[in-house]
């Protein structure tokens, strides 16, 4: 069976409700016994608060959970609130500048105590606190102050109207974090709790055991879940480390396994696996994008330390927009794709390539122009020197390019590496753990958020289906930096009035079509017109289930485990 023929769609409103009600019914909490999941890229911490990697949300959201969810065909759902705000119901106001939640009833933390507003305001105030490094604050863009209005009731208010109001506390990257646990562990303090960020109170399906950072995550079923028949395994054990491959492998072929998350491998190597019959694809497509950015900051070791790569000190070389420009002539993104991702992913030019009225027609990158590339550095003054390495005012055009290890991304340095070669452009290569690379520990020098390289290489994704909260990552005040615990997600540290001033006109527009030409505006400057986001492959989400695992719905707009509490066995 073909890679096309076991690709699933998006799931319509229709079978999104008949996904939610179909959950089967269960004896008893943990009848199922174990779920054994692979993440390769071991999660580091199981606050998302505290990371931007995906692997460490994945985790997160076996055990914390959000007022609201996105389910598969991209609407918003709701989890620990009763029902999604809007004008017509009244939990949004009329003139747009707050919302209004209510908290189910009877929902209880994994250690017995009744959930609270007071707990949704206590996460609000941890994420907006300036001095605690907060790698989700993008979500709460625009908050001015959250307040607990009596036990079941939460009021966000917005320093002007909010045509689009469910970023806070919607989707796995914005959970509720429990007031009791983490009081003690705001501001700079945050990133020290140990304790609390390897294992915190949530009020989702499982709660954590055991936490071996970089490894291992052992869970159990929630005791005081909501629903008391789940979840239906009684374990998780997700397990951390190794490749791609060898966790395919340990599903489709070993069968030691239930789930393997973020399958990058070639498609003839997908499909050998796949003819061994014990397992399947898991496959949606949503805003997941591999590409490049380009450092606008000096990485040097030679600068002292809380200086590397801080805007104080811009790039001697990516500074000019022009070698932006000629790095992203040089690639072949069809060639890539058809090597790297065949059927699963298509060459791209936008950061934002779905839903498609998002996406901006965009598609000057596709064709590679290696002369074109040329003449663009001999503009810029870089002349190619005795060994065919181009030089200015005595400086090598030299780049560091790292990325996480992996087979498929090693095989994409290497070809950008031959091609950037031939315009005269040396290129050393640096593969850092996956583990570590996407990691959230700001005292490292392999983060991508450190940057410490001249172009870094990974995946951004956004969850939902309105880009908004996304783009606004991309804000001045999202720059990481001493000052910040290393936290924000606009590693290129990339700063511009006018699209500051597009990121506010956003969080002011309503409607779909409005907002969707806010948003293309916006990709084309960060793509297109600075060259900072070199886009390279629209991927699909693909990850690999047993046959014995029933209840998966592929999500490309939240956590891959948004449902993981109807997750089963079944008899194959």
């Amino acid at each position: 069976m073909s890679i096309k023929t076991l690709k699933t769609g998006l799931l319509t409103g229709a079978a999104t409700a008949v996904a939610l009600a179909a959950a089967p019914a269960f004896a008893e909490r943990g009848s199922d016994g174990e779920l054994k999941l692979l993440l390769w890229q071991a999660p580091s911490t199981l606050n998302v608060y505290l990371s931007t990697g995906t692997k460490d949300m994945l985790a997160s959201s076996l055990i914390l959970e959000p007022l609201a969810t996105f389910a598969p065909d991209g609407e918003i759902v709701p989890r620990l609130a009763a029902e999604i705000p809007t004008v017509e119901n009244g939990g949004i106001s009329e003139d747009l500048t707050s919302i209004t939640w209510t908290i189910k009833e009877g929902v209880t933390w994994s250690d017995g105590t009744p959930l609270t507003a007071e707990d949704v305001k206590f996460t609000a105030d941890y994420c907006m606190n300036d001095e605690g490094g907060c790698a989700q604050s993008a979500k709460f863009t625009g908050v001015k102050n959250v307040e607990a209005i009596d036990p079941q009731t939460v009021k966000i208010t917005f320093d002007g109207p909010r045509p689009h109001p469910y970023d806070a506390f919607v989707g796995a990257q914005a959970p509720v974090i429990q007031k009791a646990q983490f009081e003690n562990c705001t501001g700079a303090k945050a990133a020290t709790c140990t304790d609390e960020n390897f294992g915190p109170i949530g009020t989702g399906p499982f709660r954590a055991v055991d936490f071996k950072t970089n490894d291992v995550v052992t869970l159990e079923a929630n005791p005081e879940y909501r629903d008391a028949e789940l979840p239906a395994f009684a374990n998780v054990t997700l397990k951390g480390g190794g490749d791609s491959t060898a966790a395919a492998r340990a599903v489709l072929e070993t069968g030691e396994y239930d789930y393997a998350w973020n399958i990058q491998l070639a498609p003839d190597v997908l499909e050998g696996m796949l003819a061994a019959g014990m397992g399947k694809l898991e496959v949606d497509f949503g805003a997941t994008v591999e590409h490049l950015q380009l450092n606008l900051t000096d990485p040097s070791p030679d600068l002292p330390e809380g200086e590397r790569a801080t805007v104080d000190h811009p790039h001697p070389i990516l500074s000019d927009l022009k070698v932006r420009q000629a790095l992203s002539m040089a690639i072949d993104r069809q060639l890539l794709n058809e090597i790297g991702y065949g059927e699963t992913g298509k060459a791209t030019c936008n950061m934002v390539p779905a839903p498609e009225i998002f996406a901006s027609d965009n598609p000057d990158c596709l064709t590679q122009d290696i002369e074109g590339a040329k003449a663009l550095l001999d503009e810029a003054g870089w002349t190619v020197g005795g060994d065919g390495v181009r030089e200015k005012d005595g400086r090598k055009l030299k780049l560091l390019f790292q990325t996480s290890v992996n087979a498929v991304r090693q095989d994409f340095q290497a070809l950008i590496k031959q091609w950037w070669s031939e315009i005269g452009v040396e290129t050393e290569l640096k593969t850092v753990d996956a583990s570590v690379y996407f990691g959230g520990d700001p005292g490292s020098p392999d983060t991508i958020v450190k940057f410490y390289a001249d172009v870094q290489m990974y995946t951004d994704v956004y969850d939902g289906t309105d880009p908004g909260s996304y783009l606004a990552e991309r804000a001045c005040d999202q720059i990481p930096s001493p000052e910040n615990q290393w936290q924000g997600e606009n590693n290129v540290r990339y700063c511009n009035e006018e699209y500051e001033a597009l990121i506010e006109e956003m969080s002011q527009t309503a409607g779909t079509e409005a907002r969707a030409e806010l948003a293309r505006k916006m990709n084309l400057m960060i793509t297109r017109d600075s060259m900072t986001h070199l886009p390279l492959i629209a991927r699909g989400r693909v990850s690999v289930s047993s046959n014995r695992l029933g209840g998966v719905h592929m999500n490309a707009w939240d956590s891959e485990f948004w449902n993981v509490a109807d997750w089963h066995r079944v008899e194959e």
